[in-house]
């Protein structure tokens, strides 16, 4: 079972893939490109002389970013259903679409949104390359605070469960959840390395693109994995009720 789900978690992932590509291709890189070139009109402006391009701009722009988000989106195909498959029957009564839905809500929450938050993104062109090992380290350390309290607060959540009601027990959970994202927030330095001349709508459209991505990814995958898992489950009880109908009409003869 965990297999097939794996294989079907990688294919979702394939196809979320593709609409990850497009989303970012005609939404993400326009901001790109003008961010570049407000840094090369800083470089021409201060007498500087342009980089070479070790990959040109048009190969980053196309091939790169698909292979990018394909081996990406891949990955965290095959992460989501494995997830799934531990959390399927373990989350109420809740059917596989509902469970997708659930289950992808919560990574879009928890790796995309929260950490975002606190540590937005920035186009390649902002930001001191001094500090891009610490900048990356910070970010990757509120995902990981961010998944940490997810599943503590799952915890939480599932043992007041018994005694608090469902209603009670989930805001318990949430509240928790909130809490120590927020802790962490206020504990971790905050980076702000944005030029006070960088344009403001162009900051913004990317990290709206940005968070775009995570909501296509995480969407796509929530809701193409559900509906293959839903008729699946479907078809395997059509299966094995057969042959029941069958040997109940032998009976009667």
């Amino acid at each position: 079972m965990a297999r097939s789900f794996l294989i079907r978690g990688m294919l979702c992932g394939l196809a979320a893939g593709i609409l990850v590509f497009l989303f970012a291709r005609f939404f993400g890189e326009p901001s790109v490109d003008g961010a570049i070139a407000v840094e090369e009109g800083i470089a021409r402006a201060a007498g500087e002389a342009p980089e070479p391009e070790l990959v040109s701009r048009a190969i980053q722009a196309s091939w790169g970013l698909f292979t990018g988000t394909m081996l990406f989106s891949i990955a965290m195909g095959g992460i989501f259903a494995l997830v799934f498959a531990f959390a399927w029957g373990r989350v109420g009564r809740l059917g596989p679409r509902a469970t997708a839905a659930l289950l992808a809500a919560g990574a879009f929450v928890t790796i995309g949104l929260v950490p975002f938050l606190k540590y937005p993104a920035n186009p390649p062109s902002v930001g001191n390359a001094e500090t891009l090992g610490l900048r990356t380290a910070l970010y990757f350390g509120m995902i990981a605070i961010s998944v940490v309290a997810a599943i503590a607060a799952l915890n939480l959540a599932r043992s007041l469960w018994p005694r608090l009601g469902a209603w009670n027990a989930v805001l318990a959970g949430g509240a928790a959840y909130v809490a120590l994202v927020a802790v962490a927030g206020l504990i971790l330095p905050p980076v702000d390395e944005v030029p006070g001349a960088f344009p403001a709508t162009l900051l913004w459209n990317f990290r709206v693109a940005a968070l775009g991505i995570q909501a296509v990814l995480w969407g796509a995958l929530g809701l193409s994995f559900g509906w293959l898992t839903e008729r699946s489950v479907r078809r395997l009880a059509l299966d094995a009720q057969r042959p029941a109908a069958r040997g109940g009409r032998l009976a009667e003869h």
